[in-house]
């Protein structure tokens, strides 16, 4: 809304020209976002207290989570609307991107918010069942995927980028929108599995999210993305406003997040950032890197993956409990040392994956 507003005032007002450039709007972005989260934060965990909206305990994990048992859930609405406050305000809005993202971001929301008030409403784990939920995602997913293969103007826009490589790269075809949904459905549940601990999931993927607005950023501008020898898609770069809507908007959150968590984010927010993250990652095509930065959100998946196919082959159980981060509890390490060390060794990889800007 501001873009536009600027250029209607910058015909009178010169100062308004700085309204348009893209680094001065994705801070802003985060800023705002960061204070209608702080803002808004109480109000909503007051309402969510009120309500009743509690969060609903597995009996069979780590014992000390029982204490958790009642704390407001769904706080990832207060995620949604910062984020798409923000970007609309600083967005411009006349970018199909900002669009696209925004639409995946939201759709996932809704699953994720569906499935949060069933298992409150039925005060147990399950849910949405897991064809349901899938079947749901789906649609928003094949959506995506299919909407930005017939848009794609240019082949890099459907090609397998390789990091660490100048010019390798795999032409996907129509495979391309099989592989994208993969990408957008596996992040958002691979984030969905995170979120097990206080703070765990939201500031990986606010690093990841700045990471991946640097990418956009770049991949937006014909002269970075050919010194950097990475894709040029046209209008990517107004992606970096919505990841700094993300990023502040999860600091936001993280203010009551944070150990022990005033509000948890529920599905709601974990399937909407994952989501986010792997639309993101599609469409500036870098889903490898999305691989190597989101490192902890498939360790997280693999490990279910392997504790239940040992058990269903061989009876017996890899980890003590699955996610991991549950059998690193159950090992004695405090929850506080689990969340900030799932930090550090994603900040480790995201300087990873940023440095594959270059190392081509």
């Amino acid at each position: 809304m501001f873009v536009w507003l600027s250029e209607l005032l910058a015909k009178y007002f010169h100062v308004f020209h700085v309204v348009q450039y893209l680094t001065l709007r994705s801070i802003l972005a985060a800023l705002t976002a960061l204070m209608i989260a702080l803002l808004v934060g109480p109000a909503m965990i007051r309402r969510l207290s009120l309500l009743k909206v509690g969060q609903v305990v597995r009996g069979d994990g780590p014992q000390s989570h029982l204490s958790k048992t009642g704390t407001p859930t769904m706080g990832g609405a207060l995620i949604l609307i910062a984020v798409t406050m923000s970007t609309l305000l600083w967005g411009d809005l006349s970018n199909r991107y900002v669009w696209l993202v925004l639409i995946v971001t939201l759709g996932f929301g809704w699953i994720g918010g569906w499935d949060d008030y069933l298992k409150l409403t039925r005060k147990n784990t399950r849910g949405l069942s897991a064809h349901r939920k899938l079947f749901f995602q789906s649609i928003v997913g094949v959506g995506a995927a299919s909407y930005l293969y017939y848009t794609a103007s240019f082949p890099v826009e459907t090609e397998l980028v390789f990091p660490f490589f100048k010019e390798v790269v795999l032409p996907l075809g129509s495979f391309f929108i099989i592989f994208s949904y993969v990408v957008i459905i596996g992040s958002s549940n691979a984030v969905n599995l995170t979120d097990g601990l206080d703070g765990l999931a939201i500031l990986p993927a606010v690093m990841v999210a700045g990471a991946l607005g640097v990418f956009a950023y770049a991949s937006g501008n014909y002269h970075f993305a050919s010194y950097l020898a990475i894709p040029y898609v046209s209008g990517t770069g107004e992606i970096a406003v919505f990841c700094g809507a993300l990023v502040g908007a999860g600091l936001g959150f993280l203010w009551f997040n944070t150990y022990p968590a005033l509000v948890f984010m529920g599905d709601v927010g974990s399937l909407a950032l994952g989501a986010a993250l792997g639309v993101i990652a599609v469409i500036v095509r870098q889903e490898l890197v999305l691989l190597v930065m989101g490192g902890i959100f498939v360790l997280e998946t693999i490990s279910v993956i392997l504790q239940v196919a040992s058990f269903k082959l061989t009876g017996k159980r890899i980890f003590r409990m699955a996610p991991i981060h549950h059998h690193f509890e159950l090992k004695g390490w405090p929850e506080p040392r689990v969340i900030v060390r799932f930090w550090i060794i994603t900040f480790i990889l995201v300087l990873c994956g940023l440095a594959t800007l270059k190392l081509r």
